[in-house]
C-alpha cells in the first residue's frame, strides 16, 4: 500500500467519524441525553473534518443556522481541498 493511499484512506476516514459524530449528536439532541460539545465538534472540524462536518450538518440538518458553525466548516473543507491536492500531486505512487 503507498503513502498516497494511506493518506487518502486517513483522510476519508476521520472525514466519515466526523459524519458520524454529527449524527450522533443530532441523536443525542432527540433524545435529550447529554450532548457531545460544541467546542469538540469544532476543534474536529477544524482537523481534518470540514466535508464531513458540512455534509453532516447539511444530511442531519444539525447546527446549520449558527454561524461560527458554517465558518469552521468553511475552514475545514479548505483544508481538506488542500490536503487532497498536496495528496494527489506532491506525493509520487
Amino acid at each position: 500500500m503507498t503513502l498516497k493511499l494511506v493518506l487518502l484512506s486517513v483522510l476519508l476516514v476521520w472525514n466519515l467519524v466526523i459524519l458520524s459524530v454529527y449524527g450522533l449528536d443530532k441523536h443525542k439532541a432527540i433524545q435529550h441525553k447529554r450532548r457531545i460539545s460544541e467546542k469538540s465538534l469544532l476543534l474536529q472540524t477544524i482537523i481534518f473534518g470540514g466535508i464531513g462536518a458540512f455534509l453532516g450538518g447539511r444530511l442531519f440538518r444539525h447546527k446549520i443556522n449558527k454561524w461560527y458553525f458554517k465558518f469552521c466548516w468553511l475552514s475545514g473543507i479548505v483544508i481538506d481541498v488542500v490536503l487532497l491536492y498536496l495528496i494527489l500531486t506532491k506525493l509520487s505512487d
